[in-house]
């Protein structure tokens, strides 16, 4: 396991290195890994994990590149778009010769529509838009501030706006708000793994059983 650099694009045109955690072994079969999407990058980083080495195990290469702005990023995150991420996650897929692909929540909508995969229990981007806006009006209402999703949209699409520690652009937000899942990939979903999703606790945690399963279901379309 090796964290591994490739060539990102920018939006002017030039390339910026970013990181990506590696399983990578040079095999034939090879999994890029579109993560989830803010905080809930946060809370199922270790069950992604967990899954990357279960595939190792099985024969399978995995790849878990950053996005653009986000982790070891050396790039801003204010500048970054939902087609910006897409485009880098196309340019990781060349890079690490991927031949399939596993969107994860909110990276079900950037995941590289010609490769095959799957969506592991997609959202859209206005479901994630009004979590940030939620954790933002109680965060502000904790200090006196009354705040509504309505008046942030409008700031937001006029001057950006900072969610739950993050920075986004005008176009970011104008963007995600119309954003769904990329067509074409299987869906699976939290039923087929068992248990409850574990971007919904409150705090980072794991559980080998969903690791199992999903790896299990990812190993055996692979390897079909």
């Amino acid at each position: 396991m090796i964290p591994g650099a490739w060539p990102c694009p920018t939006s002017d045109g030039a390339t910026a290195d970013e990181y990506a955690l590696c399983f990578d072994s040079g095999r034939i079969d090879r999994l890029l890994i579109v993560p989830a999407l803010f905080d809930e990058a946060n809370r199922l980083r270790r069950l992604t994990v967990e899954v990357m080495r279960r595939l190792d195990a099985a024969g399978i290469d995995s790849i878990l590149p950053d996005l653009p702005g986000c982790n070891e990023s050396p790039q801003p995150l204010d500048i970054q778009t939902p087609t910006t991420w897409r485009r880098a996650m196309g340019a990781a897929a060349e890079h690490f010769r991927a031949t399939h692909v596993l969107g994860i929540r909110g990276g079900a909508m950037l995941t590289p529509a010609s490769l095959p995969g799957w969506h592991y229990a997609p959202t859209k981007g206005a479901a994630i838009l009004r979590q940030l806006f939620r954790a933002r009006i109680l965060a502000s209402r904790e200090i006196g501030i009354s705040e509504s999703q309505d008046s942030l949209l409008e700031t937001g699409l006029r001057e950006g706006l900072e969610l739950s520690g993050f920075g986004l652009g005008a176009q970011f937000l104008e963007e995600l708000q119309r954003l769904e899942a990329i067509d074409g990939a299987s869906v699976i979903d939290q039923e087929m793994i068992g248990g409850g999703g574990l971007w919904l606790r409150a705090e980072p945690g794991e559980d080998r059983n969903q690791a199992d399963a999903l790896a299990a279901v990812l190993a055996i379309g692979i390897k079909a």
